[in-house]
């Protein structure tokens, strides 16, 4: 692994509740989730791997392995999102990725008026269409070849893949990246949006009930409700739970470890006999509340409350 210029801060003391069943705030490579067209995992040679950025630039730009192993490469920490990921489930992960900011090789081709879209292909011919600013922007948009202190596994997309912050996977983490072409929304679709899917996915307002777990049964008594949250390069600023009938209850956060990654929150509950139905609910960094309407992940992401059911002897 090369060691990374610019190192992330510490994942900060109060991101981990450390409570049994909650997602860890960190996802380790063997548990995160994989979704991707490759029927059999590519398996690239890194000396002979290459992106080529062109289509709407002053300047054709390719880059080898080598040549982007010398780069100054950034640690960043982001949570990464599915979107056929339903209401309360688990295609989402959150990792301490290293590469380099796609924004600096952009900068180096010169991207044309008017271009508003890259279509990144990988070398199995898939496609994704991100929007042109969200390469460009401040966010830690990345070509990375590092996961988790480890290099990127080949599931993951070895030996490179896209990691942007704040957008679905299926228009931004294109594994085993080979080719980036500046172009417009207008003149070039991708793999997804040919098969009905929205042509920007941004990721939507979430968030999740993890304990207690699916089918536990629990003694009355003191007890606690936890679980994550999160929206992608807009934050979290509060997590809600409704017990039954009741009223709203304001869960308390983890220390966030940056506004383009989850968070965890929990609540203490004194659980009483009988069957109850948990609901949760998010409200972002600006202020906006989860939405209670239910959709199914297609066109562009599911929403409405993860709800549990649980049941106290």
């Amino acid at each position: 692994m090369p060691h990374p210029a610019t190192t992330a801060a510490p994942i900060p003391p109060g991101a981990e509740l450390a409570i049994d069943g909650l997602a860890p705030v960190i996802t380790a490579n063997a548990d995160f989730y994989r979704i991707d067209t490759a029927l059999i995992v590519p398996q690239v040679n890194s000396a002979e791997w290459s992106l080529r950025i062109h289509g709407m630039v002053e300047e054709e730009v390719t880059i080898g392995w080598d040549e982007l192993l010398a780069l100054p490469l950034e640690e960043s920490v982001t949570t990464m999102t599915c979107v056929s990921n339903d209401v309360g489930g688990d295609l989402i992960g959150n990792a301490l990725w290293l590469g380099y900011p796609i924004r600096m090789l952009l900068q180096r081709a010169q991207p044309k008026a008017g271009a508003d879209m890259v279509l990144s292909r990988s070398i199995d011919g898939f496609t994704a269409s991100s929007p042109i600013e969200a390469l460009t922007d401040d966010r830690n948009a990345i070509l990375a070849v590092g996961m988790n202190g480890e290099p990127l596994p080949a599931e993951h997309g070895f030996p490179v893949r896209m990691v942007v912050p704040g957008l679905y996977g299926y228009v931004s983490a294109t594994k085993w990246v080979i080719e980036m072409e500046v172009t417009t929304f207008g003149d070039a679709t991708a793999y997804w949006t040919d098969r009905g899917w929205s042509e920007r996915g941004p990721i939507k307002l979430q968030s999740r009930i993890d304990v207690p777990r699916v089918g536990a049964v629990l003694g009355a008594g003191d007890t606690v409700i936890a679980g994550v949250a999160w929206q992608q390069h807009v934050g979290i600023s509060g997590v809600e739970v409704r017990i039954d009938a009741g009223p709203w209850q304001r869960a308390t956060l983890a220390t966030a470890i940056s506004d383009d990654t989850w968070v965890q929150w929990s609540l203490p509950w004194m659980a009483t006999p009988g069957e109850h139905k948990v609901r949760c609910r998010a409200i972002n960094a600006e202020g906006k509340t989860q939405t209670g309407e239910e959709q199914g992940v297609v066109p562009d992401g599911a929403t409405g409350w993860d709800v549990r059911t649980i049941r106290v002897s």
